[in-house]
């Protein structure tokens, strides 16, 4: 059993958190949380939450769910670890990896890379991509085109495509030869466009033009998320993922789909490039493989990269690169687990559902509360833009937002605070019920700031 006086006393002394200022952290340290079931968190306080951001968009069958837990232990007894390093498998690693390419055939997908999460996935990515220009013998094609807004994670060439400052700045310079064109949002735009099939071909002309600017022959990939997640939950309109794939087709660019956030079901569709109707030429996933349990990823590989790498005799085709975790079979088994349990639940189905009550209870508040800016989202991913002013957009101050959150928290609801957005991205496993309390409790903090 844990004390709980030593762990207030030291909350936040010996460690740094992920995105946050050390400083303010021991200023005011963090939430500590203690337990978790259903839907729900409880608090070293004792007090009951429930988790409207899902720990970080991943816990999407809750925090209670069985069967990983007992594919986990029965692992652990019988191997707890093995690399794959020397050209060793393990049975988990192989069975989850034949369901993976399984689950995401659909989307063109025919091989598994295993990682050890969302950041590592796109690092993989963004190396396979190099490496098959360069089987293929055309090495001028080292660069990246990404999404203003988007977000791939932290590592050096993810952090390189993430198109956010907060997550680039502190760490620069990073890796050359990566450029970026606007997010079609229709709430922001350089266009100032909110017509969003109007708005779609003005960002594919973007992209268009920033490719000829670079000169295609020495672009290796395009990278997007199907739905844009940190940067602000911003759904792009429904023609612009096609456009992009028919431009990368057209100047022979690959097409990376960031699954990290939209795989497995949290959209309403198996994968956000299912959603958008679009085949990539690789996918990365990761959070929902193991509903979180334990950490893992997979960058997927289509069948005309994997073709072109196997097939290869001057070995230029071995792939040197990977993780010690690589397949770890505790992950593989609780990824079997949750991909099982999140078909029998339809989770999909229900992220579709819950996502449309969701949305339009957001859209009530909207009604009711100015600061409401826009309101956004897909399936169980969505977000409220805060602002002073709705005429001028100007980002609503940082401590109202923290009251807002504060208040939600006290009347128990977790939330997500990123810029001036609110985001919700709840466990996949949410009731309608649960949908009526994320929206009092945003009401109640919403209300806090009133004036």
């Amino acid at each position: 059993m844990q004390d709980s006086n030593f762990l207030i006393a030291n909350n936040a002394k010996a460690i740094w958190h992920p995105m946050a200022h050390p400083a303010e952290m021991r200023a005011h340290p963090p939430k500590i949380m203690m337990k978790g079931s259903g839907v729900h968190v409880s608090d070293i306080e004792g007090r009951t939450l429930l988790d409207a951001v899902a720990g970080l968009w991943n816990v999407n069958l809750g925090y209670s769910c069985d069967p990983i837990k007992k594919a986990i232990t029965e692992q652990l007894d019988m191997l707890p670890y093995y690399s794959g390093f020397r050209g060793t498998s393990t049975g988990p690693s192989i069975q989850l990896a034949d369901e993976l390419t399984e689950w995401f055939k659909p989307d063109g997908m025919a091989r598994a890379f295993f990682t050890s999460g969302g950041s590592d996935s796109v690092e993989t990515a963004l190396r396979l991509a190099r490496q098959y220009w360069k089987i293929k013998g055309e090495s001028d094609r080292t660069k990246f085109i990404a999404l203003k807004k988007g977000y791939h994670g932290t590592h050096f060439g993810a952090a390189s495509v993430n198109g956010n400052a907060n997550f680039r700045r502190n760490y620069e310079p990073l890796l050359p030869g990566v450029f970026h064109v606007p997010a079609p949002s229709t709430y922001r735009n350089p266009f100032n466009e909110t017509d969003p099939a109007k708005l779609a071909k003005l960002c594919a002309a973007a992209l268009e033009d920033e490719i000829a600017f670079q000169g295609g022959d020495t672009i290796a990939a395009f990278i997007m998320e199907p739905v844009l997640g940190a940067g602000g939950v911003i759904v792009p309109p429904e023609s612009f993922m096609k456009l992009v794939r028919e431009i990368c087709d057209r100047h022979g660019i690959l097409m990376i789909s960031d699954e990290v956030v939209t795989g497995f079901g949290r959209t309403g569709a198996w994968s956000g490039a299912r959603l958008w109707g679009v085949k990539p030429d690789m996918m990365t996933i990761a959070k929902a493989i193991t509903s979180g349990y334990f950490p893992l990823g997979a960058t997927l590989i289509g069948e005309k990269m994997a073709e072109v790498f196997e097939s290869d005799t001057s070995g230029v085709g071995a792939i040197g690169h990977g993780y010690t975790y690589s397949g770890h079979p505790v992950g593989c088994a609780a990824g079997i687990a949750a991909l099982a349990e999140t078909r029998r639940l339809k989770l999909n189905d229900n992220a579709a559902a819950r996502g449309e009550e969701l949305l339009a209870a957001l859209v009530a508040l909207q009604a009711k509360h100015a600061v409401i800016g826009d309101v956004r989202g897909k399936g169980l991913m969505a977000a409220l833009e805060l602002v002073e002013d709705r005429a001028t957009k100007r980002p609503l101050d940082k401590a109202r937002l923290a009251t807002i959150a504060d208040t939600a928290y006290q009347a128990g609801v977790m939330i997500r605070v990123s810029g001036n957005n609110i985001i919700l991205s709840p466990p996949l496993i949410l009731s309608a019920a649960d949908v009526q309390t994320i929206a009092k409790a945003l009401d109640a903090g919403l209300a806090a700031i009133a004036g």
